[in-house]
This record gives C-alpha cells, structure tokens and sequence, in this order.
C-alpha cells in the first residue's frame, strides 16, 4: 500500500510542475508580445522625434536673422547658419561660450542688465549690440525671449537679431516709397487742378478781355487829351496873349477834357485793379497750397468759385447763394476754391439734361464750424454709386470726361483742413454735397 501511493503522489506532483511551467511559458509570451508592441511605439515615437528635429532643423537653418539659444547660465546651446556668417565662426567655435563673449566689451553691461530684467519680468526685452566677429563688429537690433518650462521657470533664453544695416536699408527703402507716392499724389491733384483750370479758360478769357479793353480804349482818350494839353502849353510856352489862350482853351474844350481825363485815369485804374484780381484769384487756385493756414471768407471764396466755372461752361443757370454773412475758416483759401470749383461743375454737369435746372449754395455757421452746402435738381446718385463716389478714378463720366479724381482729391484737401466732405440725397430730389470747416478766430 505505501509503495501505490507514492506513485500516485508522484503523478500528482509531476502534473503540477507541467501546469506551473505551462503557465510560466504564457507568461512570458505575453511578456514578449508586450515588449515587441514597447518597442514598435517606441520606434514609431523615435521616427516622430526624429522627424520633428529635422523639421525644427530646417526651420532654424532657414532662419535669415541670427537666432541663439542659450540655456539657464547664459551659455550658448544652439545657433543657425546666419549666426555662424554673421560671426565668422563656425557652430563648434559657438557652442558651449558665454554670450558675453559674443558681443563687444561696451554692450556686454547692457545685455547683463537686459537678462536680469527678463529674468524679473518675464516678459522679451529688445537693444541694439554688436556681435564680435573674425571680420569686424556686426551691429544687430537684438530680442531677447525668454524659455520658460512647464512649471513657468525660465530655463533659458532665445536671441534673435536682424543686422542694423538690413534694417536700415530697409526704412531707406521705405522711405523712398513713402516719398515716391507724396511726389505722385502732388502730380495727381496737380493735374486734376490743370483739368479744371482748362474748363476755365474760355471765362479767364472773357473777363480778362472786359478790362483789358477798357484800359486800352482809356488809353487812347489819355494819348488824345494829352495831344490837347500839349498845344496848349506850346501856345504859352511861346508866349501867346491871354485872349488867344483863352480862345485857344475853348475851341480845345480843355475844362472838359480835364475832367474826361481825372474819369479816364479813373477807369484806366479800375481796369488794372480787376485784371490784378483776377490774377491774383487764378493764382491762388494754381497754388500748391504750401504755407502756413490763414482765415479767409468761405462765402466769398464760394461765390468766386462758382463765378468762375459759371464762366468757364457758358451755362445759363445762375446758382442761388445764401448766406448768413461773412464765414470766417481756417485753410488754403486755393485749395478749398478747388473744392467748390469741383462740386459746382459736378453739379452743373447733373442738371445738364433737367428741364428746369437750379443750383444752391447755402453758407452758414454750425457747431463751432464753416458749412458749405450745394444741392442741385438733378437726378441724385443711386445708393450703389453713392458708395464709391469718394473712390480714386471712379467716375460716371464718359472717357475723356472726367478723370474720376474730383471727388477723391476733394474729400483728402477736406480732412486735411480738419473737416469734412460728405454727401447725402437731398429731401426734394438730387443730390446735396456738405462741406464742413473748422471757424477760425473767436468764431471757431
């Protein structure tokens, strides 16, 4: 009997080890398989890794301003390609050095400074420095960021830098353009101006004309009766009695002829002082508008202006002004007669086809400034149209027309002088332009 069951504890014991080492043989399969699926996430994360460095790589090769990373210590980890040409040193001379020892003796107080500021601020700080170089300094506009960790301490600091010299060619280069497009706005009002100044030209002639030729007819009374004068005085010159000189005077009719003389000088001096008005009037609207701003009368330049294109197109319709007196602004007197002289000819161009055409100018004071209002009875503009009227070169007109500048050019001389140009429908049809200027003097 001992002998049976020994065996069978033997049986027993045998299966249990088989079932413990089969169960140690799953284990480790598991075991493996798990390793095999690490090491698979692990490669892939190594091959992301791996291409994120490229990618940041590339990036910063790329970079065309000088990029240094430093770490905690102010010591270089890391620099592009345009660090290495700027310096004249190559990446392994860089790293590991002190950005002190990057820069110039005199700019190194500075950079200390700025470091420690961003240290306490957190916040990039930004100087010019020059960078040493086996050539010779290189002056940069350098900023400097701050790298801060998940927990929001700084672990080091990133420096960026683009070469004074590229900065400054740059705002040279921009300056130039800035400069290029004020030459070639002056060219565009000044031709706008010539524009209107050649619908004009029939008028100057006509009012030029006026006085001119009653200083020329002037001129020949005053060569007449100084032929009289001189007879006379030759007869008393050669000693004549007093009956001949008497008789002499009347049949010359000199007490007539003297007072057709002082009315002849009279409208010989009338004459020449509506011609230098008239000058004086023209060149004031061909000025440039250089100076200092002075006050002057918006009534009476509106009323010139509208006089003169009234002149200039031959029309038959009168414009109506009302005003409440002399309205004292602050300006260009020649650039705000532009203004006028341009809204009055739009005007007079939309009533071209009405059966009864009117024109009104309204000048008065309001809230602390200058108002110019002309409305006409002509179609008005469509809501589509009326917002981009104040648009460069749009215009309505035909080609050869107009030049789509009149508007535009008018609305920037308004902003200019401090006020403003606008435009609404008017309450009984057409169209109301309102020009607003600053008062000037105790009226302002």
């Amino acid at each position: 009997m001992p002998r049976a069951m020994d065996a069978k504890d033997d049986r027993a014991g045998a299966a249990l080890t088989d079932a413990a080492w089969s169960d140690v043989l799953i284990a480790v399969d598991r075991t493996y398989a798990e390793l095999i699926e690490h090491q698979e996430r692990l490669e892939a994360q190594n091959r992301e890794l791996e291409a994120l460095r490229q990618f940041l790589s590339s990036v910063i090769t790329s970079v065309s301003d000088v990029l240094i990373v430093l770490d905690r210590d102010g010591r270089v980890d890391e620099v592009n390609a345009s660090t290495c040409v700027c310096t004249g040193l190559p990446v392994a001379a860089l790293v590991g050095r002190s950005v002190a020892d990057l820069v110039r003796e005199e700019d190194r107080a500075g950079l200390s400074a700025l470091i420690a500021e961003i240290a306490r601020t957190r916040a990039p700080g930004r100087m010019e420095l020059s960078l040493v170089s086996s050539r010779e300094p290189a002056p940069v506009e350098a900023v400097l960021s701050p790298r801060l960790d998940d927990r929001g301490r700084i672990e080091g600091l990133v420096l960026t830098g683009r070469p004074v010299g590229e900065l400054r060619r740059a705002y040279a280069q921009l300056e130039r353009s800035h400069a290029e497009m004020k030459a070639a706005q002056a060219q565009l009002v000044h031709g706008e101006k010539l524009a209107s100044l050649g619908r004009l030209l029939a008028g100057v002639a006509h009012e030029l004309n006026n006085p001119i030729s009653f200083v020329y007819a002037n001129a020949h009374a005053l060569e007449r009766y100084a032929a009289k004068f001189e007879t006379y005085f030759d007869r008393v010159q050669a000693g004549a009695d007093r009956d001949e000189l008497v008789r002499l005077r009347e049949e010359l009719r000199l007490d007539r002829e003297l007072r057709n003389l002082r009315e002849a000088v009279q409208g010989a001096r009338e004459g020449a002082e509506r011609v230098r008005d008239i000058v004086e009037d023209l060149r004031r609207l061909s000025s440039d508008g250089g100076g200092e701003m002075a006050a002057f009368d918006l009534v009476e330049t509106a009323r010139t202006a509208a006089f003169w294109i009234m002149r200039g197109a031959g029309h038959s319709t009168v414009p109506e002004i009302n005003a409440e007196g002399p309205v004292m602004v602050l300006g260009h007197t020649g650039h705000i007669q532009q203004v006028v002289m341009n809204l009055v000819q739009n005007a007079l161009d939309a009533v071209s086809e009405t059966a009864a055409p009117q024109i009104a100018l309204r000048i008065m004071r309001e809230e602390g400034r200058g108002v110019l209002e002309i409305h006409d009875n002509g179609p008005g503009i469509d809501e589509a149209t009326a917002a981009m009227i104040f648009d460069p070169f749009f215009t309505t007109k035909p080609v050869g027309k107009g030049t789509g500048l009149g508007l535009s050019i008018s609305l920037k001389i308004a902003e200019d002088h401090g006020g403003r140009l606008s435009y609404s429908p008017a309450s009984g049809g057409g169209a109301l332009f309102r020009l607003e200027l600053p008062l000037a003097g105790e009226g302002a």
